[in-house]
């Protein structure tokens, strides 16, 4: 196997261990037994998540100028083993401080994988990268459906710890890998800046990709976060909640397969805007009815159509400003996890004042933004060759 295959397929395995990481909470607060366990409420479940995602925000702002100036492997390593020391955290954890921590922990080492593994993919595949960030995505769709499957199965059979220990345990397997894999040099050192990615802001285009990240990856993390959750409030027993949201991360996985096809083709504008639609139907199937096969369907839907988004806009940014994949991919990352932090929290705190099904009213409100500035995308002008360096 060449070299680059075995990158890819490396940076497969992160984004299975970052799909795992996202996955992994709400497909646990589903369960009963999990909330119990911590003595949360649902404020404080909508906290944990914007702890998760935090830690994850932090990560992708010092990660993006750190991969451009001194390459991927230490940041997969070190991001991979983080993972691990929040996943058996979690494990013993008994209490709502110590979930905050370990929270924090496992996004830390997520964002750290996301960031490195999409970043090495772009550049070693220039021309042909809105395909290949879409099949990356496969390999979250795969982790992130790998833990609600396995959740609904295990119940009866395995216990939380034992499911958490399962996870790390396939993190720790990345984190060796890591360690003896050769990596490719960073193409240019740009003098490390943590604040590079912010100064990257002022590039055309670039906010308008931040913005739709923002709410894309609100919405991703919010039904991510709380479907499971929600089906279970309208009458779902435990396990069928869970089916529900394998059902939504199973849609992901195969609309990122489905967008990588598409590519072939259609444009990445185009893709992104039909997506959108996409996403707007099947959040409102998933919200507005209350039976479960309508709220499953919506959940496919949605996942089907969200998949694509996320990566395609990342391929869009890395044609514009080819030298720069890392630290531009930071300022998406991390203005689109504010999001990701910000839905999951408010739906939480908006629960214990009017309803979990009025909580799950924010998601309709994001699907509409990112329509609206998915037309705005499509109105963009081509990518230049002569994109500017970042200012460090």
């Amino acid at each position: 196997m060449s070299l680059d295959k075995s990158l890819f397929w490396a940076a497969g395995a992160g984004m299975f261990v970052f799909g795992v990481t996202l996955a992994i909470l709400g497909a646990l607060f589903g369960l009963p037994q999990m909330r119990e366990r911590l003595h949360v409420d649902l404020a404080q479940q909508g906290d944990i998540f914007l702890m998760l995602y935090f830690g994850i925000f932090v990560s992708t702002v010092i990660v993006g100028p750190i991969v451009d100036t001194f390459g991927n492997k230490t940041v997969l390593t070190t991001s991979a083993v983080f993972v691990v020391a929040g996943l058996l955290g979690f494990s013993v954890a008994g209490s709502f401080g110590a979930a905050m921590a370990f929270a924090f922990l496992l996004g830390f080492g997520g964002g750290g994988l996301n960031t490195a593994c999409n970043a090495l993919v772009a550049d070693l595949y220039k021309e042909n990268r809105g395909a290949m960030l879409n099949l990356l995505g496969v390999f979250f769709g795969f982790g992130a459906l790998f833990i609600p499957l396995l959740a609904a199965s295990i119940t009866g059979r395995l216990t939380i710890p034992q499911l958490l220990w399962i996870a790390a345990a396939m993190s720790l397997i990345c984190a060796g890998a890591y360690a003896v894999l050769p990596f490719p040099m960073p193409r240019e050192n740009i003098g490390f800046s943590i604040f590079a990615s912010i100064h990257a802001a002022k590039y055309p285009a670039v906010l308008l990709f931040a913005a739709l990240l923002f709410f894309e990856s609100g919405n991703e993390s919010a039904i991510g976060g709380w479907t499971s959750t929600y089906a279970g409030s309208m009458g779902g027993p435990p396990r069928t909640a869970t089916w529900i949201l394998a059902g939504y991360w199973g849609g992901l996985m195969s609309g990122r397969v489905l967008g990588a096809k598409l590519l072939e083709r259609i444009a990445k504008e185009r893709l992104i805007f039909m997506s959108a639609i996409g996403s707007s139907i099947g959040t409102v199937v998933l919200v507005a009815f209350r039976s479960i096969a309508a709220m499953g369907a919506g959940a496919v839907i949605v996942g089907l159509s969200f998949a694509a988004i996320y990566p395609t806009t990342l391929a869009i940014a890395a044609d514009r400003y080819q030298r720069l994949a890392g630290t531009i991919f930071g300022l998406l990352f991390a203005v689109g996890l504010i999001g990701g932090m910000l839905f999951p929290w408010a739906i939480g705190h908006l629960s214990e004042h009017f309803g979990l099904r009025g909580g799950m009213l924010l998601p309709i409100f994001g699907a509409a933004m990112i329509t609206l500035l998915a037309v705005r995308v499509r109105s963009i002008p081509p990518a230049r060759a002569d994109a500017p360096r970042a200012p460090v």
